[in-house]
């Protein structure tokens, strides 16, 4: 029986790579965008690369719960995902105490809540089977604290937060957890900057990260992936 993955923001930048990374190894795929020509495109290149596996894709808005519940339930109407990937996510610069009205509500919408919703969607049955790997997408901003980085930061904490509490819950029912931290990584967030591609990480590097701590013995987890740039943060 073939293994799948969801992947949650799959049409671009890290997500895509992850979900290249583990369709190269023969698994069906379960993904979510915003825009829905993105997911026609990844349908079309995935079709057209692996056309013995299945590709799955619905338009979901990350920041509205009863979506993301929506699009659970479809996926579980074909399978419970061997692995889940809570990769979406929304970046706006700013600080604190001048961002602008409604930033803060946005980004822990897209970014945290969606995980927390999603994932809480499927645990059940995974603690029933007694398997699956759940990685959480979050990013060096919620290690260290940047000027400019304002409620994104803020979300990226507690995505750390919620991904440690997670690991303690469910490792006793051979559910492992990983948190994946990635610095700037090329992409489309950072179009336009005025740096050199070289200057940032390959969202490639990111999916090979993912792909190495799945294929560990089920004697061990890695619990947290930190990466950064080789030259050091932007």
């Amino acid at each position: 029986m073939s293994k799948s993955i969801l992947v949650t923001g799959g049409t671009k930048g890290i997500g895509r790579a992850i979900i290249e990374r583990f369709a190269l190894e023969g698994f069906d795929v379960f993904t979510c965008a915003r825009n829905h020509t993105d997911l026609k495109d990844l349908e079309k290149d995935f079709e057209f690369k692996y056309p013995d596996q299945k590709i799955f894709t619905r338009k979901v808005d990350m920041s509205v719960k009863e979506g993301i519940e929506a699009f659970a339930d479809e996926v579980k109407k074909n399978t419970i995902p061997d692995v889940i990937v809570n990769n979406a996510g929304v970046f706006f610069p700013g600080s604190i105490h001048s961002e602008p009205e409604g930033n803060f509500e946005l980004m822990m919408k897209t970014n945290m809540f969606s995980a927390y919703y999603l994932t809480r969607a499927f645990t059940s049955a995974l603690i029933e089977k007694k398997s699956g790997y759940i990685f959480s997408i979050g990013s060096i901003a919620g290690l260290t604290a940047y000027a400019n980085g304002g409620s994104y930061a803020i979300s990226k904490w507690a995505m750390l937060g919620f991904t440690k509490c997670l690991r303690q819950e469910l490792k006793d029912y051979n559910i492992k957890v990983t948190s994946i931290l990635p610095g700037a990584t090329f992409t489309a967030s950072w179009e336009g900057v005025d740096l050199p591609v070289e200057r940032f990480m390959k969202s490639e590097d990111v999916a090979e990260a993912v792909w190495g701590a799945y294929n560990l013995s089920p004697f061990s987890v890695v619990e947290e992936i930190v990466i950064r740039p080789q030259l050091g943060d932007l």
